[in-house]
């Protein structure tokens, strides 16, 4: 324990996300600078104006779910349980007596079970249904991956599921990590999961105009727009002592996180909220500035979000942020709205574990209001000690996680 509480780490990851279907797929695609971007494979794509996204492709849920399973998950909750069977099963943890009654679950998502809903609602508007399934409910709400997480693993202790907009899965993480530093729970497994690439979910994206027809280009003088993407990642954080007692390999430790609220604009960011939240994850972790080598940008790829990060970074940091790396990996996968955080927390790990630096692509044209290194193009290496990871929502809702080399 420390005087903030016990101490936190990650022992185990698993995802499933357009640049990969498990851990080590992804981080190779990262490495590379790999584009998971690409012509959206759904229905009536020719009714909409955005026809691109970050889609998991060749996805097979009869592969890996039975008919029965398949009436109750939604694509969000397969991910999410695909996602924990690789991360539990990387911790070698089982959950039985007292460690199944105090261990739980928390995700994040936005959008929860939306292709069930775009279907539905489809078949009742369109095709003049008058009946449903049964099951439609359980399968569209929310909370529908983390009950069934906690089902499949046993987890009876704390379980509820996060929806912050695009902040979403860094809220659940950041939950997860404050019931574990307490000791109100000695594992937690966290993460997010979304799938709004539907026909109704893109439609109503283009209704903001922050979408761009063509590819995701953060911090680039000519970005025009966000990409969405779709998937998972879950992450099994644990009690330091819990998990040296039993052996665990031990990916990165958690040493703080913060959120704050803009209190302004439900869709236009706010630089002193922002600030306020690197900041202050930064005091949580008692680590200087100056400690901090890597920042997993939020970095959507529109003017406002871009140049208002920029800014953040630039006060927060003030002459440290030129010797900080800064890139966005939604530039390879897309926005994974609820989930995007926890995808990126990837590209944190691989960065303390494996001193390897996700790189910004698509990057073009410099832009003098992101004059920061945005590591444009080619992953890089680097030697990183602490690691932060953004989100910035709508509704100005900001969540950032930092992380720290855990000795091999």
């Amino acid at each position: 324990m420390t005087g903030r509480g016990h101490r936190v780490v990650i022992t185990g990851a698993g995802t499933i996300n357009p640049l990969g279907t498990d851990v080590p797929g992804t981080l190779e695609a990262m490495r590379e600078g790999r584009c998971g971007i690409g012509p959206l494979d759904i229905r009536d794509v020719d009714r909409l104006s955005v026809k691109i996204g970050g889609q998991v492709r060749d996805y097979d849920e009869a592969a890996h779910f039975n008919r029965q399973q398949i009436a109750l998950y939604d694509r969000f909750t397969q991910f999410t349980l695909l996602a924990a069977r690789e991360a539990i099963g990387q911790a070698g943890l089982e959950f039985t007596g007292a460690l199944a009654d105090q261990s739980g679950v928390v995700f994040g998502t936005s959008g929860g079970g939306l292709n069930t809903q775009d279907e539905n609602y489809r078949a009742v508007y369109e095709e003049g249904k008058n009946r449903v399934h049964p099951f439609i409910v359980p399968k569209l709400m929310n909370n529908a991956a983390a009950s069934h997480v906690s089902m499949e693993w046993n987890l009876r202790g704390p379980a509820f599921t996060v929806a912050t907009a695009c902040a979403s899965s860094n809220h659940a993480m950041g939950q997860a990590f404050q019931m574990v530093r307490s000791g109100l729970a000695p594992v937690m497994v966290t993460g997010g999961s979304e799938s709004m690439l539907c026909f109704g979910g893109v439609k109503a994206w283009e209704g903001l105009r922050v979408m761009s027809k063509d590819a995701c280009r953060p911090f680039s003088l000519n970005r025009n727009g966000m990409v969405q993407g779709e998937g998972a990642a879950v992450f099994v954080f644990e009690e330091l002592d819990h998990a040296k007692r039993r052996g665990a390999q031990v990916l990165a430790e958690v040493v703080g996180f913060a959120m704050t609220s803009d209190a302004s604009d439900i869709v236009t960011p706010s630089k002193q909220g922002a600030a306020r939240a690197i900041a202050g994850a930064i005091r949580d972790a008692r680590v200087n500035p100056d400690e901090v080598c890597y920042i997993n940008a939020h970095g959507t790829g529109t003017a406002a979000n871009d140049k208002t990060e920029c800014a953040a970074v630039a006060d927060v940091f003030g002459h440290h942020a030129d010797a900080l790396m800064i890139s966005s990996t939604k530039s390879m996968h897309g926005h994974l709205i609820g989930g995007t955080g926890a995808v990126e927390l990837l590209a944190c790990i691989m960065a303390l574990r494996d001193g390897v630096i996700a790189p910004t692509i698509g990057y073009e044209e410099p832009d003098p209001e992101c004059a920061l290194d945005v590591v444009p193009n080619v992953a890089r290496e680097a030697r990183v000690e602490v690691a932060l990871s953004n989100a910035f929502a709508f509704g100005g809702l900001n969540a950032v996680l930092a992380l720290r080399r855990f000795p091999t």
